[in-house]
């Protein structure tokens, strides 16, 4: 059986695969490198002594998103692992590798079906975590699940490149060496009930907990035909009731999952986003490589629609100069509602100095035009404009009015959920979900 997926009985269980040891280069942090620098590889480095713990901290950050203001740089440590950072580096060494970073360079290779050059390296992940909490103030929800580390897909201008940082490796690397966490669904079957409460304090406890798949990768790349990772962790879902539960992708093949969704949403509060970046095909694959054909990912969300799901779309991150002209945002929006999105929502461009050192390269390549104004704009912070992100903003509202779609469904994701069989599957602690007043710190 494979250590990445269910057992063999389950309904949603998927083929496994032998394993081989690794090299993994550590990083260079020069904001716009000439050419790629590579540090001695990590198997020739000291490994700090493995510490247990919960859950890892570096993992747990890395799946929320950046802080709000500033560009950052290298990823933060947390004071525990500067800590045992600093107990165990000689002076002038490498400082020995800790939390996730271990954890990745002690990573076997996961060996694939595919044979093409072109594909990249898996990774089987021994993570002690995969629902992990995140405490930013950004966003409106409070654990993550990302069944994998890095994406395939390769878009040019992806915020997530900085994860790979906490592992000791450029973020170059994202698309090309591709971490597939370990027993995953069973991690998250003692997490549900360790962690999670069905009220939380941004509800006021009226309302459960949000969970948010694909936060730092998508849920649905090409590893997914071969792991299955992600439809693993949805039948773990699909056995609790009362959840609050979103899912982000890019790629169409979301809709092999319809039949866990139908269940999940029986039970849960589930809403489903696809990322359509721009309808233009040809320009879709220059930013975003190896990722579905915007038609392609319409056509799932009509799909899931049909089947009765929550779904909308993310026309995210709009690239300034690229793919905000006057007409080509309004025929998404016109596409998403066509499609049967019940939401449709924009963000401006977030460029990370991770992210910078992959998209402002290509820029100067494909858009040289623009390469100044996006270096002026991204210089010192990681954010557009204000002026102009609030344009944007204005532009989305006056599409969302014109084609009678929703915002963002955060208000729905603060909705009480119906858990009629809570106590059932609780026991005890179902009891006390009746008594709200005594159980609100969940």
């Amino acid at each position: 059986m494979s250590p990445v997926l269910p057992s063999d009985s389950s309904p949603f269980s998927a083929p496994g695969f032998p394993i081989r040891r690794r090299r993994v280069p550590t990083y260079s942090e020069s904001l716009f490198p000439i050419g790629p620098e590579h540090s001695p590889s990590i198997r020739d480095r000291e490994l700090a002594p493995l510490v247990v713990l919960g859950s890892t901290p570096a993992n747990c950050e890395a799946d929320c998103p950046p802080p709000a203001t500033g560009t950052g740089g290298t990823p933060r440590r947390t004071a525990s692992e500067r800590l045992r950072v600093a107990a165990s580096a000689a002076p002038g060494a490498h400082a020995p590798l800790v939390g996730i970073a271990r954890l990745a360079a002690l990573s076997p290779t996961a060996e694939s079906r595919r044979s093409s050059r072109e594909r990249p390296e898996y990774f089987l992940l021994p993570v002690r975590s995969i629902l992990n909490k995140c405490d930013s103030e950004r966003v409106p929800f409070e654990w993550t699940i990302n069944p994998y580390r890095g994406c395939e897909f390769g878009c040019k201008y992806c915020y997530a490149r900085y994860t790979h940082e906490y592992m000791e490796l450029d973020g170059s690397e994202f698309e090309r060496k591709i971490f597939v966490k370990r027993d995953a669904a069973a991690l998250l079957a003692g997490e549900i009930a360790r962690k999670y409460s069905y009220f939380s304090s941004a509800s006021g406890g009226l309302a459960p907990e949000h969970i948010a798949i694909g936060t730092a990768t998508d849920p649905y790349q090409p590893a997914e035909k071969e792991y299955g990772v992600t439809r693993a962790c949805l039948a773990e879902l699909a056995r609790h009731e009362g959840l609050s539960i979103s899912l982000i992708t890019k790629s169409n093949q979301i809709v092999r999952d319809i039949d866990v969704f139908q269940e999940i949403a029986g039970k849960s509060l589930l809403h489903l986003t696809l990322t359509v970046t721009t309808l233009r095909p040809r320009l879709a694959r220059l930013l975003e490589p190896r990722a579905p054909r915007p038609d392609l990912r319409l056509a799932a969300v009509r799909q899931l629609r049909a089947a009765g799901l929550s779904v909308g779309v993310f026309a995210s991150p709009l690239l300034p100069g690229i793919t905000d002209r006057e007409g080509e945002l309004e025929a998404l929006g016109a596409a998403a509602q066509e499609a049967g999105a019940q939401w449709f929502n924009a963000g401006v461009l977030f460029l990370m100095p991770s992210s910078s050192r992959t998209f402002l390269p290509f820029l100067r390549e494909k858009f040289p035009r623009l390469a100044k104004q996006y270096e002026k704009w991204y210089a010192r912070e990681a954010y557009a404009p204000e002026e102009y992100r609030k344009k944007i903003a204005e532009r989305v509202t006056k599409i969302r009015r014109q084609y009678g779609l929703a915002g963002r469904p955060w208000e729905e994701m603060r909705r009480p959920v119906a858990q009629a069989q809570l106590a059932l599957a609780l026991g005890n602690e179902g009891g006390c979900r009746e008594r709200k007043m005594s159980c609100a710190a969940g």
